[in-house]
């Protein structure tokens, strides 16, 4: 106990011996050139307008009814030294030019160990970019986008760009164009954050051995779109109410996808008109050119496609989810038949109408939730008018009877009887 109360001492002095000095408003940019490694800078009620640089570890610190101004130039702040911290400041007005990555918040490949940590950022281009700074923590910040301006206009609220071993927690973005956009950028973690009304709520691109757990998103044109990714782990994660995708998963090898919940997840529609496109069903989770994934325990709920798996989607490892009131279960047109059960155990399916003699749990007639007369409603959506005609009927039950004439799909040789319970995902 006395060695441990030492090591805390000994790690508390550096901060108990640094300088705390206010800064007022137009004083912050000469505050910046003076302080000494380690300083705290509390900047004072009023606008303190400017494009600052930060060069040496130090704390920015806001108090009430402080706020840096950018006058609609440039970076708000530039972080080009390790182990700062920005905590609790108001940022608004920087630039809106993307070709310069202009951002309230840019830090560098020398910016090791930053934190940002509660700011309110007022995006009009990017709110936070994070080129190649590792070991960033960015928790806690509030971030909103420019809403004049059309959402290819506008940055993403959180980018990250090389860089690796950082965690981007419990943060709310909205209105930007995507909430968190992650690019070459390996071993980091998003957790608990909420991203809501934009394009993607999560947007991942070549970034390899990422953790996405415990998310929420809601009302943006996608939820989570992963891509072009290896060895994910996606978990506990929640999309409701978006459009078109709650889980886009695009290029995805050895990752496992489980415990998260997609839910009412609406058609897209014409960001002009608003009104939705034909063609375009929601899809509670859509899986494309992905391949040897684990797909399990994730909820699937009321909507027109629960799982959309296509184009070379194959050796994934999908049960213990539970389907659950999608118009369509599942949609899937290829010729080769998938089992979506592994030692025993397939997925829930709520319009499964087989029984359980034996008491165990488990289905004992095979679940195969797609027939010949589903491929040709995907093949030539108008026939959609004569789903409930006699001739349709009498088609489905043709093939029933005739097994011989059972087309290529998806086989669930061990339907659960109840959904099983989501796990949350471990801190």
């Amino acid at each position: 106990m006395k060695t441990f109360l030492t090591i805390l001492l000994l790690l508390s002095t550096p901060s108990l011996l640094a300088a705390t000095i206010a800064v007022e408003p137009g004083e912050l940019e000469q505050a910046l050139e003076d302080a000494p490694d380690g300083a705290t800078l509390e900047l004072q009620p009023g606008i303190h307008e400017g494009n600052f640089r930060i060069t040496r570890p130090l704390v920015l610190r806001g108090t009430d009814d402080a706020t840096i101004d950018g006058g609609g130039q440039g970076h708000l702040l530039w972080i080009d030294a390790p182990d700062v911290t920005v905590e609790g400041v108001h940022l608004r007005n920087g630039g809106v030019n993307l070709t310069d990555m202009d951002s309230a918040i840019y830090t560098t490949r020398n910016a090791t160990g930053v934190k940002l940590i509660g700011n309110r950022i007022e995006a009009r281009g990017f709110g936070i970019w994070l080129h190649g700074s590792n070991e960033t923590l960015v928790e806690g910040n509030r971030i909103s986008g420019d809403i004049t301006l059309r959402h290819q206009d506008r940055g993403n609220g959180i980018h990250l760009f090389n860089t690796r071993h950082s965690l981007i927690r419990n943060n709310v973005v909205w209105e930007t164009r995507d909430g968190i956009y992650i690019d070459f950028s390996h071993n980091n973690r998003l957790e608990g954050n909420h991203l809501h009304t934009q394009r993607y709520g999560v947007h991942y691109m070549n970034s390899n051995d990422n953790e996405v757990v415990g998310n929420r998103t809601w009302n943006n044109r996608a939820g989570f779109a992963l891509m072009q990714s290896r060895r994910l782990v996606i978990a506990g994660n929640h999309a409701e109410g978006d459009e078109g995708y709650g889980f886009l998963i695009n290029d995805l090898q050895d990752s496992d996808i489980t415990d998260n919940t997609a839910t009412a997840i609406t058609a897209s529609t014409n960001p002009r008109t608003g009104t939705p496109i034909r063609g375009s069903e929601g899809k509670a989770m859509f899986i494309y050119n992905s391949q040897f994934n684990t797909i399990r325990r994730n909820h699937l709920e009321r909507t027109d496609i629960g799982i959309h798996l296509t184009a070379g989607s194959e050796n994934n490892k999908i049960h213990e989810n539970a389907l659950i009131n999608n118009r369509s279960q599942v949609m899937y047109v290829a010729t080769r038949d998938q089992e979506w059960s592994i030692d025993g155990r397939g997925n829930y399916w709520s319009d499964y109408m087989g029984w359980d003699l034996a008491g165990d749990g488990i289905g004992d007639v095979p679940h195969e939730p797609n027939d010949a007369v589903d491929r040709l409603f995907w093949t030539y959506p108008m026939a959609r008018i004569l789903m409930n005609s006699p001739a349709v009927q009498l088609l489905r039950w043709v093939q029933r009877e005739f097994p011989v004439l059972r087309p290529s799909g998806v086989r669930d040789s061990a339907p659960l009887m109840r959904p099983m319970a989501q796990q949350e995902p471990t801190t």
